[in-house]
């Protein structure tokens, strides 16, 4: 074999990850001792989020390739890595040198995260992309199915996982210090951008750094606006979110991680109303979770837009812009903020100083150690990224049903008594893209 597939096969056979990750009685994710040669990065979105997540694959290894639609964020990062390759479109950066290339990150808006993390999985590439991981449930579904059958070393980003304050708290839960959990309440102060607009009217000329028809990738075609790029994608249908999408892969993290939070039976939104072009103003949205190995069944509610839970459940405590809510039969946990990083027990008594869970070396860096063999990264997406995007979209699923509720099959991935709304579920690609 070469010096090129016996490097491709180690990245790929050491890297698979197991269930059970999360509490270990180990101090510290393990790391391997392999002394691997450099790994080859290619970075998909080098603006925006994809600055950090780019600074962080220079970093790390040897850039080989750089993409993004916009040429002035190319520009920038060609300064910083002038022998990479540069692209505007993935699918042309994987033909031309994806044999060069090792692991990849993607930090491209929501619609395209998808189709370009598909060609790095195929090709055996380890891959780190953004959240939420999806545009879609389906497509949610489909990356772990291909990260696993590939035994790829993947991540999405999720930078709380790797937080001390988020795994002492479910590892509290978990051993039972609230007792049995009735209820989660989760709340962002998104969105802060526009929502509840009608689709433009009007066909500006586009910028002459701007790469439109790789920007919509695999969307429906529609003109370029300046109301959709660069940042207000998140509002619209078509390319983002909302503020669920958003927020909710870092906001619901914690109670995700403690109450393995998956696979809903039912999910029932109540919004402003929307015109199907943007999110609405605000959401409230109930999810019901059957009992799931020993632990009970209980509700969660998510809240954006400027609602709040019940004021009353923080027996007197200032109520953040956003946070977590753990409501147990022995006591109430509040994790204030975006990531959980910190928390305060309301009631439930003092927090034991021997609270057992496994560190980590840093949310990049722990990706960076399952590729060269070391325990799989926290936010893998077989085991943890796919089926906390599902549950996250699902929630737009509720909003996007009107105030149906809507009774969810998580086996057969579909919604039980709404067929009408498949197409959401599982998007059609435009012609040149595939998953």
């Amino acid at each position: 074999m070469s010096h090129r597939n016996n490097r491709r096969d180690f990245l790929q056979t050491t890297a698979l990850g197991g269930v059970g990750f999360f509490v270990a009685s180990g101090v510290q994710a393990q790391e391997s001792k392999s002394s691997l040669e450099q790994i080859n990065f290619a970075s998909v979105g080098v603006g925006g989020k994809g600055t950090s997540d780019s600074n962080d694959a220079g970093r790390s290894g040897n850039m080989v390739a750089i993409c993004d639609i916009d040429d002035n964020n190319l520009g920038k990062a060609a300064k910083k890595w002038p022998k990479a390759e540069k692209f505007n479109d993935y699918r042309e950066m994987f033909e031309k040198v994806g044999k060069s290339i090792d692991a990849v990150t993607v930090s491209t808006p929501d619609h395209n995260h998808a189709p370009a993390t598909s060609l790095a999985l195929k090709a055996g590439k380890a891959c780190f992309t953004q959240k939420p991981m999806t545009h879609s449930i389906y497509e949610a579904r489909r990356l772990g199915e291909l990260a696993r059958e590939n035994k790829c070393a993947t991540s999405m980003g999720n930078q709380g996982t790797a937080n001390p304050g988020l795994r002492k708290a479910a590892a509290l839960v978990q051993a039972g210090f609230i007792g049995t959990v009735k209820s989660a309440h989760v709340w962002t102060n998104r969105p802060v951008w526009p929502q509840g607009l009608d689709r433009p009217k009007e066909e500006p000329a586009v910028p002459g750094h701007i790469h439109w028809n790789e920007f919509i990738g695999p969307a429906e075609f529609r003109p370029y606006h300046e109301a959709y790029h660069p940042f207000k994608w998140r509002g619209w249908w078509a390319f983002g979110t909302g503020a669920l999408g958003d927020m909710a892969c870092h906001t619901l993290n914690m109670p995700f991680a403690a109450l393995d939070l998956r696979d809903p039976t039912s999910v029932e939104a109540k919004t402003s109303g929307h015109n199907k072009e943007t999110y609405p103003q605000w959401s409230v949205i109930d999810y019901a979770f059957p009992e799931r190995n020993g632990r009970a069944a209980l509700t969660m509610t998510w809240y954006d837009g400027g609602k709040l839970p019940d004021e009353k459940l923080f027996q007197g405590e200032k109520v953040s812009s956003s946070g977590t809510l753990l409501v147990g039969e022995k006591g109430t946990i509040y994790s204030p903020g975006d990531y959980g990083g910190n928390f305060k027990v309301l009631e439930g008594g003092e927090v034991p100083k021997d609270v057992e869970y496994k560190r980590s070396p840093g949310h990049f860096k722990e990706w960076v150690q399952s590729i060269r063999g070391g325990d799989p990264a926290m936010a893998n997406f077989p085991e943890y990224a796919s089926p906390l995007t599902e549950v996250v979209l699902l929630g737009n699923l509720a909003v996007f049903a009107d105030g149906k509720k809507i009774e969810w099959d998580a086996k057969k991935l579909a919604a039980s008594n709404a067929p009408d709304l498949d197409w959401l579920i599982k998007h059609e690609y435009r012609d040149g893209y595939q998953l």
